[in-house]
C-alpha cells in the first residue's frame, strides 16, 4: 500500500513563495516521490498548490442575502379601533357652523290653574314659560404632515403615504368626536350623552350582570323592566311599551341578555322583543365606566321630537394645504356641543 504524506496547504504555498521549492524536492524524493525533470522544478519555484482548494481573497460566505429571500404581502391590515357609537345611539344632527360660539335653544312649557265658574269671577290663568338654555361650541385639531423623501421611501413598500395620513387624521378626529358625544367637554357647558347634570341619578341593579353568580335571566330582566317603570313614572305616563326606545351598554355587558330562563325557553334579549316590540339594542365600550358597568334606557323620541341627538359644528374642515421646500403640512379640524339633551326625563341609567 502507497505510504500517504499529509501537508498544509498554507505553509507549503509560503515556503514555496519564499523560494525553498528544491529543497522541498529533494525532501520528497528522500520520501520516495520523484517528479519528471523537464517539469519538477517549474512546479514548485512558481505558484504550485498541494491542495484543490486555493487560499481565499474574499469573506467567506454560504448563502444570499436574506432580502432575497423575503416576500411582501401587498394588502394593508389596518389597527381595529372601537367603535364609535354615539351618533347611532342618540342620532346625530349639525347646530351652526364653526363660527359658532354659543348655540341657543327655546324650551316652552303651558302652566295655568283653573277656578270655579263665576259670571264675574277673574280667577283662573294660563300661560307658557319659556327658558334658552345654551350650549358651547368646542372646536378642536390635529395636523398632519409629510415629505418628499418620506413619500417616496413609503412607495418603495407600495404604500400611499399621502392617504394612510390623511385616513390616519381623520380617524382621530372623529374619535375625539365620538368622546365628546359621550362625555361632553370639561370646563365648558358642553355635557355628554351620559354625564349630562340633568339627568336623573342612576338606578342600581338587584346583582351584578356579569360579577354576580346570582344573576338570573330573571334578575336581569326585572331590572331593566324597573328601567322601564321609572321612565315611565319620570315621563308621567306617556312613554308606552311600544314606543321607540334604545337600550345601550357595553359589549360585555349585552353578553348577559343571552341568559336564559329557568326552562331554557326564553333568554333575557328574547323576552324584550317580545315585550317591547319597538326596542333596539346597542353597545359601545364608554359604557363601561370605572364606577362600573352602565346600562341607558332612552325613550327616543315623543310626538315627533326626539329626547337627545348629538350635535357637532364642524364634522371636518380641511384648512390651507401649506407646502415647504420639501414637505406639506395640512390642519384640519372638527368642533360640537357634546349630546343636546332636550327632555332628559326620557333617560333612565343604571349603574353596577
Amino acid at each position: 500500500m502507497p505510504a500517504t504524506i499529509a501537508m498544509d496547504a498554507k505553509k507549503v504555498t509560503e515556503a514555496i513563495k519564499a523560494g525553498r521549492g528544491p529543497q522541498m524536492l529533494e525532501w520528497l524524493k528522500g520520501k520516495g516521490i520523484a517528479f519528471d525533470e523537464s517539469c519538477s522544478p517549474r512546479i514548485l519555484t512558481r505558484e504550485m498548490a498541494f491542495d484543490v482548494q486555493s487560499e481565499l481573497v474574499t469573506v467567506g460566505n454560504a448563502g444570499i442575502p436574506y432580502f432575497l429571500a423575503n416576500w411582501l404581502d401587498p394588502k394593508v391590515i389596518e389597527i381595529l379601533v372601537s367603535p364609535m357609537m354615539a351618533a347611532v345611539i342618540a342620532g346625530v344632527t349639525m347646530k351652526g357652523a364653526g363660527l359658532t360660539e354659543t348655540a341657543m335653544f327655546l324650551t316652552a312649557e303651558a302652566v295655568g290653574e283653573t277656578s270655579a265658574y263665576g259670571d264675574y269671577s277673574q280667577s283662573g290663568s294660563t300661560n307658557v314659560n319659556v327658558n334658552f338654555p345654551q350650549r358651547q361650541n368646542w372646536l378642536f385639531q390635529a395636523f398632519m404632515q409629510y415629505g418628499q423623501r418620506e413619500l417616496g421611501r413609503a412607495g418603495l413598500a407600495k404604500l400611499d403615504w399621502a392617504s394612510l395620513q390623511q385616513q390616519s387624521n381623520t380617524l382621530t378626529l372623529r374619535k375625539a368626536l365620538n368622546a365628546m358625544y359621550f362625555f361632553g367637554v370639561t370646563g365648558l357647558e358642553n355635557y355628554g350623552l351620559i354625564n349630562d347634570p340633568s339627568l336623573p341619578p342612576s338606578l342600581t341593579p338587584t346583582y351584578s350582570w356579569l360579577s354576580s353568580a346570582s344573576a338570573t335571566a330573571l334578575t336581569i330582566y326585572q331590572d331593566i323592566v324597573r328601567m322601564f317603570i321609572q321612565l315611565q313614572l319620570q315621563s308621567g305616563g306617556v312613554v308606552r311599551m311600544d314606543s321607540p326606545m334604545v337600550l345601550a351598554m357595553s359589549p360585555a355587558q349585552a353578553v348577559a341578555l343571552t341568559e336564559v330562563t329557568q326552562y331554557n325557553t326564553n333568554s333575557v334579549k328574547m323576552l324584550l322583543e317580545q315585550n317591547y316590540p319597538n326596542i333596539r339594542l346597542e353597545t359601545a365600550e364608554e359604557y363601561q365606566t370605572a364606577s362600573g358597568q352602565l346600562v341607558q334606557l332612552i325613550a327616543e323620541n315623543i310626538d315627533g321630537q326626539r329626547s337627545v341627538e348629538c350635535a357637532f359644528s364642524s364634522k371636518l374642515m380641511a384648512h390651507n394645504m401649506v407646502a415647504d421646500t420639501s414637505s406639506w403640512r395640512q390642519k384640519r379640524s372638527s368642533g360640537g356641543y357634546g349630546a343636546i339633551w332636550y327632555r332628559p326625563f326620557l333617560n333612565v341609567t343604571m349603574l353596577g
